[in-house]
C-alpha cells in the first residue's frame, strides 16, 4: 500500500512547529511500507505486537528507533529488550522490574513511559491518574540502573466530542506538568521526565495543543491496516 506522502509531509511539518516527535505506527504494515517511509527520513516507528516487531526488526535498518506502544506482558520483555528504544505502555512496578532486568542482561538502558488511563472506554490499558501518581512517587525509592522513566503516555476516548477529548488530554497534561516540576526539584538518576506521548491519527492536532511532544500516527500515513 502506498504511503500518503502529502499527509506525511503535513504531519512532519506540524510536529516540527510544535517541537514534537512523530512515531509512525507501522503495526500490520509490510516491511516494504516501513522501508518507503524510512527512505523519506522517518526513523521512529511504533509497533503493538511483540511477535510482529521481532519479525520485522532484523529485516530493517539498524538505526530505526522502535517504540513499543501495545500492551506489554512481562514474559515478552526479553524478546524486545535487545533493541527497543522506548516502551510507552508501562502500567506496573512488576513490568518496570522486568524491563530493568532484561535491559541489564543486554547492557542497555531502556526508556519507559508510564501509561495513564484517561479515556472512558474500559478496553484501554493504563493506570488511573491516582495510581500513576502513587507509582511515580514510589519510583524515587527504587534502584533502577537500566531503565529511565521518561514521562507519560495516554490515549483519549474514540469520540467526536472535541471537548471530551480535550478534557482527557488536559488531565494528562496537568499530571505531566506536575511531575515534571516535581522531578526537576527532586532529581533522581533513573527519572528524566520530558516526554508526553498522546495523540493519534484522529486527534493528534488537539493533543499537541495540550502539550503532547510525541504523537503516534498510523492510518493517516499508511492507509487502512491490512
Amino acid at each position: 500500500m502506498a504511503i500518503n506522502i502529502t499527509e506525511y509531509n503535513k504531519i512532519v511539518n506540524e510536529t516540527k512547529e510544535k517541537n514534537s516527535t512523530l512515531v509512525a505506527v507501522s503495526k500490520l504494515q509490510p516491511v516494504s511500507a516501513i522501508e518507503s517511509l524510512y527512505q523519506m527520513g522517518q526513523r521512529d516507528f511504533g509497533e503493538n505486537y511483540v511477535q510482529e516487531l521481532i519479525t520485522k526488526q532484523p529485516l530493517l535498518p539498524g538505526d530505526i528507533q522502535w517504540h513499543f506502544i501495545g500492551h506489554l506482558q512481562s514474559n515478552k520483555v526479553k524478546y524486545i529488550a535487545p533493541f527497543v528504544h522506548l516502551v510507552h505502555t508501562v502500567d506496573s512496578e512488576k513490568l518496570l522490574n522486568e524491563i530493568n532486568k532484561q535491559a541489564a542482561k543486554n547492557n542497555r538502558v531502556i526508556h519507559c513511559l508510564i501509561q495513564v488511563h484517561i479515556a472512558e472506554e474500559d478496553t484501554k490499558f493504563g493506570l488511573l491518574p491516582q495510581q500513576a501518581e502513587e507509582l511515580l512517587l514510589s519510583l524515587q525509592q527504587m534502584a533502577f540502573k537500566n531503565i529511565v522513566i521518561a514521562g507519560l503516555m495516554g490515549m483519549a476516548s474514540f469520540s467526536d466530542d472535541v471537548n471530551k477529548v480535550a478534557g482527557e488530554f488536559k488531565t494528562l497534561q496537568q499530571l505531566f506538568k506536575k511531575y515534571q516540576q516535581y522531578f526537576s526539584k527532586n532529581q533522581t538518576p533513573h527519572i528524566a521526565f520530558n516526554i508526553l506521548s498522546m495523540g493519534m491519527s484522529g486527534d493528534y492536532t488537539l493533543a499537541m495543543q495540550h502539550g503532547s511532544n510525541m504523537i503516534r500516527v498510523g492510518s493517516l500515513i499508511f492507509g487502512q491496516r491490512h
